[in-house]
C-alpha cells in the first residue's frame, strides 16, 4: 500500500447521493424531523413533558394511553407507575456495577452527542414557559394512541414496532418525539392553519391524474447532452441507455420510476412530465448540481374518490404533520437565535471552572446530572453491555497478575498505524496519521479509541499469550492466499433459499454478466455487492469461506455456481468473470510478512475464543435487561429486580 491508511481491506463503493427522491405523500409520523431532540424531565410539570421517572426498571417505559373499551377496537397499553432507580445496575462475579459508574460511561460516550438535542429541548421547554403553553399528559397519550390508529395497529404493538424496527425506546417516542411534536404545533400557531386550497392540492397529489415515466440522471451536463441526443433518436432504446447510463438508482429497473404526481418533487420535472405527450422525450433538466433526462410513458388518469368528510380529516392530518416538520426547522432557527447558549461540557477549560454545568441556557445551567439521565435514557443498555465486557476482563488480569500500561496501548496503536498507514519518512509508525483515521471515520474521540478498543485488545493479548504455534503448512497456505490466483466472480448474497432458488433459475436462463448484475442490484442483500451490480473482492484460496472457495475455484469464466450456503444463514450465487494471475514472488521474500500475517489472525482467533469461555463461566445479573446467568445454567434467563438491589 502506498496511500493513505486504511480501515480495513475491503473495497468501498464510490456512491453519490442523487437527491431525486420523491417522497410520496401518505401515512407518516414526525421522526426524522425531532430525532434531535433529548429527553428531559423539567423542573415544571406544566410547560414540559410527563414526567415518567427515572432509569432503572422503567427505562422502557412510558405513560401510555389510557385503556379503551373493548367496542373501540384498539389494545391500549396500560400505564406504568415509575420506579425507583436501581442503585446497581449489573453485578459480574459478584462485583457491582453502580447507577454512579454507567452515568458517567455514558457521559464519556455520549455526553456531547446528546447535549446539542437536550440544549434543543430546554429552549422548547423554556419558550412553553414564556408564552404560557402547555401539553398535558393526556395530549400525548392521545396522540400515541392516534398515531397507532392511523397505522392500524393496537398501541401496544405499535410501540413495540417503533422499538424493534427503529430502535426508538418507548421513554425516547413518548419524551423526544410525541411531546416536542405537540409543543411545537402549539408554538407554531397560526403557521399550522390549512386552507381550503391546500387540501385541494393534497387531494389532487393523492388522486389526480399522474404520469408513468423513465428517467436518466447524469452528473455531468456534456454526458447529459449526448444521451439525450441518442434517447430523442431513438426514444425505444431509453430503457437501456438508463440502464447503462444513470447514475440513479433506478438504473436497475431501466430508469423505471413511481408515477409523477402533481404538487410533489421538483416542479420542473413535473411540468415537464404534465406537458409531454405519452412517448416522448425531454431536453435535459438541470435539477440542483445533477442532470435529468425524462421519457413519458403514459398519462395515468385521475382515481374516482369522492371528497367524504372523513377523506378530508385524513387529508389535513397529511398536511398538519408536513407542516409540523417544515415549521420546526424555523421554530428552532428561531429559538436558537434568540437564546445565548453557552456549552460548557466540551470545553476542558470551562468544565473545570464549572464541574456541575453542561451547559447554560441565557445564564440557565443544564446540569451534568441531568446530562447523565438523558444519555442513559437513550445508550443506558448499550454502555452497561460494553461495562459488563470490560469489567470481565478486568477481572481476569486481576486474577493473572497481570496489567495494562499506557506503553502497552502505545505499542498496540503503534502496531496498527504501522499495518495500515505508510511509515514515516524515518521508518516508524506513522501513529498520528492513523489516530486521526480511525476516530474520524468512527467518529469517537482518541481517549474512548483507547478505553474501548485498544485496552481490550491488549488485555486478550496478554491473557492468550502472544506465543501461537505456527506450521509450514501454515505459511504455504498463507502464501498462496495472499499471492496465488483469485477468481474474479460476481456474487448475489440472499438469507432465503427459497428466493435464493427463484433468483438461480432467472440467472440460469439468461447466463450473462449484464443480467446477473442487474439481478445481484434486485435481490442481493449485501449492501456493496447490491450497490456494485454484484461485484466483489476477488476470492482467493484459504480466506475463510472453505464452501465458496472451492465452488469458485472449479468455475470457468462465463460460468453460473450452484448456491453456497456460508455461515448458516447466507445463501450465495456466484457469476465468474475469470482469474487473476499469481504475484510473481519469492516465498522466502516474504516469509516473515506471512508469519506475522498468521500470527495475527490465529492470535485473534484465541482472543475471541477466550474471551467466549470467560463469559460462558461468568455470573452476570443485568438489572437494567432483567437477565441473569451463570455457569450452573444453561441459558440466560430474565428476571424482575429485587428490593434489595435497587
Amino acid at each position: 500500500m502506498t496511500q493513505g491508511c486504511v480501515l480495513s481491506d475491503q473495497p468501498r463503493a464510490n456512491r453519490r447521493e442523487l437527491g431525486l427522491r420523491r417522497t410520496l405523500c401518505g401515512a407518516s409520523i414526525a421522526i426524522a424531523c425531532f430525532a434531535l431532540l433529548a429527553s428531559l424531565d423539567p423542573d415544571s410539570a406544566t410547560a414540559g413533558p410527563p414526567k415518567l421517572g427515572p432509569i432503572g426498571a422503567a427505562a422502557s417505559r412510558i405513560v401510555a394511553p389510557e385503556p379503551q373499551p373493548a367496542s373501540a377496537g384498539k389494545s391500549a397499553a396500560k400505564p406504568e407507575t415509575p420506579a425507583t432507580p436501581l442503585k446497581i445496575t449489573a453485578t459480574v462475579n459478584g462485583e457491582d456495577i453502580t447507577r454512579e459508574q454507567l452515568a458517567g460511561e455514558c457521559l464519556v460516550h455520549y455526553g456531547e452527542e446528546v447535549l446539542d438535542r437536550l440544549v434543543n429541548k430546554h429552549l422548547i421547554v423554556q419558550e412553553c414557559k414564556a408564552r404560557g403553553i402547555t401539553v398535558s399528559q393526556a395530549e400525548v397519550n392521545q396522540e400515541i394512541e392516534r398515531m397507532a390508529s392511523r397505522f392500524g395497529l393496537p398501541t401496544d404493538q405499535w410501540l413495540k414496532m417503533l422499538h424493534q424496527e427503529r430502535g426508538i425506546s418507548q421513554t425516547q417516542y413518548g419524551n423526544d418525539i410525541v411531546w416536542p411534536t405537540l409543543a411545537l404545533r402549539k408554538l407554531a400557531g397560526a403557521q399550522l392553519r390549512i386552507s381550503d386550497a391546500e387540501i385541494q392540492q393534497e387531494y389532487e397529489t393523492l388522486y389526480g391524474p399522474s404520469v408513468k415515466a423513465r428517467l436518466i440522471v447524469c452528473s455531468e451536463i456534456e454526458k447529459a447532452k449526448k444521451i439525450q441526443a441518442e434517447a430523442a433518436a431513438k426514444p425505444d432504446q431509453f430503457g437501456a441507455l438508463a440502464m447503462h447510463h444513470s447514475e440513479d438508482v433506478s438504473a436497475s429497473l431501466k430508469g423505471l420510476i413511481q408515477p409523477i404526481q402533481k404538487h410533489v418533487g421538483d416542479k420542473t420535472i413535473e411540468q415537464a412530465a404534465f406537458t409531454m405527450k405519452d412517448g416522448d422525450v425531454s431536453g435535459v433538466i438541470a435539477v440542483a448540481n445533477q442532470y435529468v433526462i425524462l421519457k413519458r410513458e403514459e398519462l395515468l388518469p385521475a382515481r374516482n374518490v369522492p371528497m367524504t368528510d372523513q377523506l378530508r380529516s385524513g387529508l389535513e392530518e397529511i398536511i398538519r404533520d408536513r407542516k409540523t416538520r417544515d415549521v420546526a426547522g424555523n421554530v428552532f432557527q428561531t429559538l436558537q437565535k434568540n437564546a445565548r447558549v453557552q456549552v460548557v461540557f466540551s470545553d476542558k477549560a470551562q468544565r473545570a471552572q464549572m464541574p456541575n454545568v453542561a451547559a447554560l441556557i441565557d445564564g440557565k445551567p443544564v446540569s451534568t446530572g441531568e446530562l447523565a439521565e438523558a444519555c442513559m435514557d437513550r445508550h443506558a443498555q448499550e454502555v452497561l453491555e460494553g461495562m459488563i465486557n470490560r469489567r470481565l476482563l478486568e477481572q481476569a488480569c486481576k486474577k493473572r497478575n497481570l496489567s495494562i500500561t499506557a506503553a502497552d496501548l502505545d505499542k498496540e496503536i503503534a502496531r496498527a498505524a504501522a499495518i495500515s498507514c505508510p511509515v514515516r519518512p524515518d521508518g516508524s509508525p506513522d501513529v498520528a496519521a492513523w489516530l486521526k483515521l480511525v476516530t474520524e471515520e468512527q467518529g469517537i474521540s482518541e481517549e474512548i479509541y483507547r478505553r474501548d478498543s485498544v485496552w481490550p485488545s491488549v488485555a486478550l493479548k496478554k491473557l492468550v499469550g502472544e506465543k501461537v504455534d505456527i506450521s509450514e503448512e501454515d505459511i504455504r497456505k498463507g502464501f498462496e492466499a495472499n499471492y496465488g490466483p483469485r477468481v474474479r466472480c460476481l456474487a448475489i448474497v440472499m438469507d432465503n433459499l427459497r428466493r435464493a432458488q427463484q433468483v438461480w433459475e432467472m440467472a440460469r436462463k439468461n447466463p450473462s454478466e449484464e443480467n446477473f448484475g442487474e439481478l445481484a442490484t434486485q435481490y442481493s442483500i449485501e449492501a456493496s455487492s447490491r450497490a456494485l451490480r454484484g461485484e466483489v473482492p476477488p476470492i482467493q484460496r484459504h480466506g475463510g469461506q472453505p464452501m465458496l472457495e472451492k465452488e469458485a475455484f472449479t468455475l470457468q469464466p462465463g460460468e453460473l455456481s450452484g448456491i453456497v450456503q456460508v455461515d448458516g444463514s447466507r445463501f450465495v450465487i456466484l457469476f465468474c468473470l475469470g482469474r487473476t494471475e499469481p504475484v510473481q514472488v519469492d516465498m522466502a521474500s516474504v516469509r516473515n510478512l506471512i508469519l506475522e500475517d498468521i500470527r495475527e489472525k490465529k492470535l485473534r482467533i484465541a482472543m475471541a475464543t477466550y474471551f467466549q469461555e470467560l463469559q460462558r463461566n461468568a455470573t452476570i445479573d443485568n438489572y437494567l435487561a432483567g437477565t441473569s446467568q451463570s455457569p450452573s445454567k444453561s441459558r440466560i434467563t430474565t428476571r424482575p429486580a429485587t428490593a434489595t438491589e435497587r
